[in-house]
């Protein structure tokens, strides 16, 4: 049975895998990576010619995409107690809610951050950061109404989809925007911040960057774009 490996910076995206992990129990090791790692850790362009994390290595697999690699986890390394079934009901929420909370509320997370923090004084867009927060928190809506109607995102459980949509709110948290969101999703996200496995995740890449000389500093406040 291979090792599942996987590479991460402090906080980031590959923050979803390493809570999944977490939750399923399974064994891997953590390889942390200074942020970003394309400019501050160059032998690993030799792993992922992107530079980016995550990265994950299953044997052969090599994965690079925070929710697929989550889906992928689930599916393959879960024995289905945080996937969902293709003759589920459910599993279309699940598979749409699962990236939503990369493409929806992720996405316009991170020009927040390059154009908010990342960016030299002199190349940042005050307008445009403050445009894209309020896009994010008016994507919440749709996840405001279906936690008025159950505890999480999709199949009366939680699933992999959480973990997705979790971290778009912990990078929400970063950029101060948590005080906006919505009275339900407030409230999700302090449940799902008490969930042993996110706390461990929380705990093990912090002792990881420790032990392996890395800044234990969450990822978004480190540095500007390279």
């Amino acid at each position: 049975m291979t090792t599942l490996v996987l590479h991460h910076c402090v906080s980031a995206r590959s923050f979803r895998p390493l809570w999944l992990l977490e939750e399923l129990g399974a064994p891997y090791q953590l390889r942390m990576l200074p942020f970003p790692p394309r400019a501050l850790a160059k032998s690993f362009l030799a792993d992922n010619p992107l530079g980016t994390v995550p990265l994950l290595e299953d044997g052969a697999v090599r994965m690079t995409e925070s929710a697929a690699i989550c889906q992928y986890l689930a599916a393959r390394h879960g024995d289905g107690a945080l996937d969902v079934a293709p003759a589920d009901p459910a599993y279309g929420a699940y598979l749409n809610a699962l990236h939503q909370g990369e493409a929806t509320l992720t996405f316009p997370q991170t020009l927040v951050l390059r154009y908010r923090h990342f960016e030299t004084p002199a190349q940042r867009l005050p307008a445009v950061a403050d445009g894209y927060a309020r896009w994010f928190l008016a994507r919440l809506r749709w996840l405001a109404a279906a936690l008025e109607q159950q505890d999480f995102a999709c199949a009366g459980r939680f699933t992999a989809a959480d973990v997705s949509l979790g971290y778009a709110l912990m990078l929400g948290h970063y950029l101060g925007l948590e005080s906006q969101f919505p009275e339900a999703v407030r409230r999700y996200w302090a449940a799902l911040q008490q969930r042993p496995a996110y706390q461990r995740a929380l705990h093990v890449q912090h002792q990881a960057a420790q032990d392996q000389g890395v800044p234990t500093t969450p990822t978004p406040l480190l540095r500007p774009f390279d």
